[in-house]
């Protein structure tokens, strides 16, 4: 279902048990938990996807989190509508800052785990063909993401830290 990559970012076991409970959420909410489909989940620093945003997307600027999803949205729907899941497919990849996590937690005032967990699955509705630069697409995306986040119990309350 994913797989996590570390760059220049020191593994830790709490990334991954997030990672793990946020990804099989999304997996479930969207009844892909059956499908083939995997996702690439990088942590990494903000020089880096700084790297990646300026070579892939002509951006040279820093951010939170990117991603590249590897089907067009109609492609992706046909395939779950008919649940064409026959080979194994990636669905795609998120990167993330996890130094941006850290400082938008504290700048928001809540936990770690909500904003990591907000990143996951902000970056997996990206994937899923999700956007938010018009109102009309936001209207859409964003409740998909805020009852996966209310579904675990992750709210902008917690304050847990890791």
């Amino acid at each position: 279902m994913y797989e996590v990559l570390y760059e220049q970012v020191e593994p830790k076991k709490e990334y991954e048990e997030i990672i793990k409970k946020v990804l099989a959420k999304c997996f479930e909410e969207e009844s892909l938990e059956n499908s083939k489909l995997s996702i690439t989940i990088t942590l990494t620093i903000p020089k880096r996807i700084q790297q990646i945003n300026k070579e892939y997307r002509g951006i040279d600027k820093e951010t939170d989190v990117l991603s590249f999803p590897m089907f067009e949205g109609t492609e992706l729907k046909q395939k779950i509508q008919k649940q064409d899941f026959e080979h194994e497919d990636i669905l795609g990849d998120i990167i993330i800052s996890i130094e941006r996590v850290e400082e938008q937690a504290k700048e928001y005032d809540h936990s770690f785990e909500r904003e990591l967990s907000y990143m996951l699955v902000h970056g997996f509705y990206h994937l899923m063909g999700y956007d938010h630069i018009e109102e009309a697409d936001k209207i859409k995306m964003r409740p998909k993401e805020e009852k996966i986040l209310a579904d675990l119990k992750i709210s902008r309350d917690t304050k847990e830290e890791i």
